[in-house]
């Protein structure tokens, strides 16, 4: 079962805004759909040579790495800004 409302615009009114209604499901038909499923293949693979899961490192290893190439290129252009005449008033003094 599912109920919602739903909302209309100026120009096109919705008489009927709330529903509610009741998803039949036929199990056999899925079951019989689910026995030709075949396994999602494993692409990458976080556990190491020891057995070690380390997904939770590679993550984080991945964010610092992320961070630290956003932080490079906010430098290389504040040095970019800077050095152009047109531009360099983008920049407060200090």
């Amino acid at each position: 079962m599912f109920v919602g409302a739903v909302s209309d615009n100026f120009d096109e009114r919705i008489e009927q805004k709330m529903f509610h209604a009741e998803i039949v499901v036929d199990h056999e038909k899925v079951a019989q759909e689910m026995k030709s499923y075949q396994p999602i293949p494993e692409i990458l693979s976080f556990v190491n040579e020891k057995g070690e899961d380390m997904m939770k490192q590679l993550i984080e290893e991945n964010y610092k790495k992320v961070k630290f190439d956003i932080f490079k290129i906010i430098e290389k252009e504040m040095e970019r800004i800077k050095a152009d005449p047109d531009l360099q008033h983008l920049i407060p003094k200090e």
